[in-house]
């Protein structure tokens, strides 16, 4: 009987001591990054050279991939398995024992750790998960039009009528699996004019559309038609479709997959990016993020984003569904500032209940803008179109209306696009928690973009915007100094400065919560901008 306890004791104590654990892994270097950098056809596409030139984002060490002679090492290590990587943070992600994730700090070319389990960067009656796709349950409605009003709302019809479709863009979609896009009559005439472009899967490592059905749906919002009973926001735009997501458990190795194909995005020449996915609470509570991390700084996930921010992608991701519940606050990565997260409401233009909410931990503005989610309507894996509700489908819709207003003014750059956007938006004075600045209008936005005197008339640029702390001015190349006066909307002059390309930062934290006029004058221009201090 005492061997038996002391080979239980044993045996439990071995079992806790080889818990699997899952980590990040960070490099010290790269390789060949200078010879990269100056060769950039070696490590991007023509297509992604030429969008980073368009707008001016230079090919840094970001740029250049992992070392795969790392990978190869840390494959080779006892018990360590290695899921995906990221070019942008230089890391793995990797699954083994505490004690065998340790040993890799004994390589030469490890840099440092982080563990999901948030508790072990520090020191060496679980309740059940959500379904985040529990609210996206399917009802069979054949009536034309369904998705008119889910386009209209938004003025995307203008932008149609006008002949912005999407076509010359390029739209990757990050989600769960496509299962029957390379079949269904819903996808062909995508698929028939080769404009799917690509189809990879990074939880398996495989080039299928994967068996979940979800992608298909969110797809079908953007690129589904069928001939006078239903048409996507972006019909003429080109896809890649990427899995990201493991719908069988739920670990943070689901954010690393996801920055892994934001990065092959980026590298493929991506302009948008749908996300219709969210991380926060995991299988092991120890992994789950708090609201205090959902800083937009702190999560991978976020970090991620941000760095596919800096690279010129536009971002577009959904809110999430957890409004009704005891956390009803935007999970990663729609914490992030480079993340145009997105709402839901219903046909009437309300609030959808479970639309999570603002704002973010630091007190910015979230989510961005809105679009029709309770219900949307979709082209199911079955051909069928029907109603699903979710900030799954009110982000797609959006997104490929973003990609038919790129279209028109490709020089524009992400930033300007998503502030043009909130600006366009029926609350943008008036932000809530719940529907951030509201509900854009793109035809307005399409207005400001193709005005023949926006960008000789409107030579200033102010970020960030809305503003919490301070206000940087970005000169014209032609101008190098400029008075500037702040007034409240009633016109009381509040203040006024002198400023240049050397000194052109205004601090704002002491102004109360609200909206400003901003007045830019140079020898040769007058520019009043609209500022809103949160």
């Amino acid at each position: 009987m005492k061997y038996t306890a002391l080979f239980f004791t044993l045996l439990i104590s071995q079992l806790f001591f080889a818990q699997v654990e899952d980590a990040w892994v960070f490099f010290t270097d790269k390789e060949n990054v200078e010879q990269s950098i100056d060769n950039p056809l070696t490590i991007l596409t023509q297509a992604a050279v030429d969008r980073k030139a368009l707008h001016n984002i230079p090919v840094d060490e970001r740029d250049v991939p992992v070392n795969e002679a790392y990978i190869t090492q840390l494959k080779n290590q006892t018990g360590i398995t290695v899921h995906a990587k990221s070019k942008w943070m230089n890391c793995a992600y990797v699954r083994g024992s505490q004690s065998q994730i340790e040993n890799l700090l004994d390589l030469a070319f490890v840099q440092h750790i982080e563990y999901a389990d948030k508790s072990l960067n520090f020191v060496s009656g679980t309740q059940p998960l959500e379904d985040k796709f529990a609210l996206e349950s399917t009802a069979k409605n054949f009536e034309y039009g369904l998705a008119t009003n889910q386009i209209e709302m938004l003025s995307g019809d203008v932008l149609h009528t006008e002949g912005f479709t999407g076509e010359g863009m390029v739209i990757a979609v990050l989600d769960s699996g496509f299962e029957g896009v390379d079949t269904e009559t819903g996808f062909a005439y995508i698929r028939d004019d080769n404009r799917i472009l690509g189809v990879y899967d990074f939880v398996n490592r495989t080039t299928s559309y994967g068996s979940h059905t979800h992608g298909t749906r969110v797809l079908s919002t953007m690129g589904g038609l069928l001939e006078n009973d239903f048409a996507g926001t972006a019909p003429d735009a080109s896809y890649y479709l990427f899995i990201t997501e493991d719908v069988s458990s739920e670990t943070p190795v689901e954010e690393a997959y996801w920055v892994e194909a934001l990065e092959r995005a980026d590298s493929l020449g991506v302009h948008v990016v749908n996300t219709s996915l969210g991380y926060r609470e995991y299988d092991n509570p120890a992994y789950s993020h708090t609201y205090e991390d959902l800083d937009g700084q702190t999560t991978f996930g976020a970090r991620g984003a941000n760095h596919g921010f800096d690279k010129g992608l536009l971002l577009v991701t959904s809110a999430g569904n957890s409004g009704n519940g005891s956390f009803p606050w935007i999970g990663t990565p729609g914490d992030s500032p480079g993340m145009l997260t997105i709402g839901a409401v219903d046909e009437n233009e309300n609030a959808a209940g479970f639309s999570s909410q603002g704002p973010t931990v630091d007190g910015r503005v979230k989510p961005d803008i809105m679009a029709q989610g309770a219900p949307a309507y979709v082209i199911n894996q079955d051909n069928e179109i029907v109603s699903n509700s979710g900030t799954s489908f009110s982000s797609p819709i959006t997104a490929g209306l973003v990609a038919c207003l790129w279209q028109a003014r490709p020089e524009y750059n992400n930033d300007e696009l998503m502030q043009l956007l909130r600006e366009s938006a029926h609350l943008f004075n008036n932000p809530t928690d719940k529907m951030g600045y509201g509900i854009p209008n793109f035809e307005t936005a399409l207005e400001t973009l193709l005005s023949t005197n926006a960008f000789v008339s409107n030579p200033f640029r102010i970020y960030p915007n809305p503003v919490t702390h301070t206000i940087n001015l970005e000169f014209p190349d032609t101008i190098t100094e400029a008075r500037l006066g702040l007034y409240s909307t009633s016109g009381s002059l509040l203040f006024e400065t002198t400023l240049n390309q050397n000194t052109n930062r205004i601090p704002v934290e002491t102004l109360a919560a609200g909206v400003y006029l901003l007045k830019v004058q140079s020898a040769s221009q007058v520019q009043t901008i609209k500022v809103l201090k949160e």
